[in-house]
């Protein structure tokens, strides 16, 4: 009678085991299922790709799970509250917005912002860095780093002495915007910085008036979690 009741303990221990592994990989596979429901297709092969033999990176490391692009809702969600605002204010043609491969780039024509050869920000265009920073300070935002980077056409700049070249011109108006968004605006300094690239990022070519307009702009880059490890602390 005891062997029995040994033997009946055994067969209920290995059934409760395989019970709960069973309920694990479960889990493990709805997990990843909603894990895997928030990245991209380009995301994910790129995934499996490197689980590939003679397909890895060559580093020898592990995908991070950060770099699947899993802040991509975050930055859409911001776009699409962006676009709203400026449909709706009727700065469409002024304003734009990508998602790029290291974050949400707001464009903006320098003409939103600034005079032609200043860099003193019109005070019409403030409630606009208002309405930006208030959807920055939002709690599931206030994590996000920002790029705050100024670009000119290839034109040199002739009677200034304020600006002798285009260098100036273009890291004072980043700085100008970074300074109103954290002195007024109170975004955290150490989730934002400035840049100034004069014309040596174009995103089109200095060789008619329409495309050095284009040059012209100041971006407002809201950075993935992956970008912004590349960021100074």
């Amino acid at each position: 009678m005891r062997k029995k009741r040994e033997a009946d303990n055994v067969n209920t221990s290995s059934w409760l085991n395989t019970y709960a592994d069973m309920i694990t990989l479960l889990l493990c596979f709805f997990v990843a299922i909603y894990a895997f429901s928030n990245v991209d297709k380009a995301k994910f092969d790129t995934m499996v790709q490197s689980f590939r033999p003679g397909e890895s990176s060559g580093n020898g490391s592990n995908v991070n799970i950060e770099d699947l692009g899993l802040d991509e809702d975050e930055l859409e969600r911001i776009r699409d509250i962006l676009e709203e605002y400026t449909d709706e204010k009727g700065l469409s043609d002024e304003i734009t917005m990508d998602l790029e491969e290291r974050g949400l780039v707001i464009r903006f024509k320098d003409s939103v912002f600034f005079d032609s050869g200043k860099a003193d920000i019109k005070p019409k265009s403030k409630n606009i860095l208002h309405y930006l920073a208030e959807i920055l300070k939002k709690s599931e935002f206030k994590s996000m780093q920002i790029k705050i980077e100024g670009h000119t056409d290839s034109d040199p700049i002739v009677h200034s002495n304020e600006y002798p070249t285009n260098w100036e011109l273009s890291a004072i108006r980043a700085t100008n915007v970074l300074r109103y968004l954290v002195e007024v605006e109170n975004i955290e300094g150490n989730r934002i910085s400035s840049s100034g690239y004069s014309y040596y990022r174009p995103i089109a070519p200095n060789d008619t008036k329409a495309n050095k307009a284009k040059n012209r702009r100041v971006d407002i880059v809201i950075l993935r979690e992956s970008s912004q490890k590349n960021e100074p602390k």
